[in-house]
């Protein structure tokens, strides 16, 4: 049976800085050239990247952004909700899970330069969930929201900034 416990030590997975535990799972061995990327990137980046993500009970991922188009996959446990908060203010709430019937999906991209967060849908349980980003994951493309300033510059949103900001 799968727990978050076992999860954890069997792909030896590690704190995440916005939440939950990850471990990378691929990281492409050829690089796209600074050149060839749009001018948002400061260096080369790997073709892609890919991780396990994991989120237990009421822990969340706080709202972040990269630079990069990142696809969530769907692998365990209870729907993931992922909130997030495009350039131009529009809210938008996926579900990944396997309920279909519920509205769930098994994977879906959140596109660059969008802010967003995640939960699971059940404090008693466990999402767990896979990224793959493109151009790969890079640190230096990871932003960590602070929440008086996502909340300046999306007021309509401010509650759910709250809930899923530590700053």
């Amino acid at each position: 049976m799968l727990t978050p416990e076992y999860l954890i030590g069997h792909f030896r997975m590690t704190r995440h800085p916005e939440g939950g535990y990850f471990v990378e799972t691929y990281r492409s061995h050829e690089l796209v050239e600074r050149s060839a990327l749009p001018e948002r990137f400061s260096g080369n980046r790997t073709f892609s990247t890919a991780i396990y993500f994991l989120l237990v009970g009421d822990e969340f991922s706080s709202f972040h952004r990269i630079k990069s188009d990142e696809t969530w996959h769907f692998y365990a446990g209870v729907a993931c909700e992922v909130v997030m908060i495009a350039p131009d203010g529009t809210l938008s709430v996926v579900l990944l899970g396997n309920e279909l019937e519920k509205g769930h999906c098994f994977q879906f991209t959140v596109p660059a330069g969008y802010w967003f967060a995640s939960a699971c849908t059940n404090p008693d349980a466990f999402s767990f969930v896979g990224c793959t980003v493109a151009p790969g994951f890079d640190f230096s493309d990871f932003e960590l929201a602070k929440q008086e300033e996502l909340i300046t510059m999306f007021p309509q949103h401010s509650k759910k900034i709250k809930d899923y900001c530590r700053q």
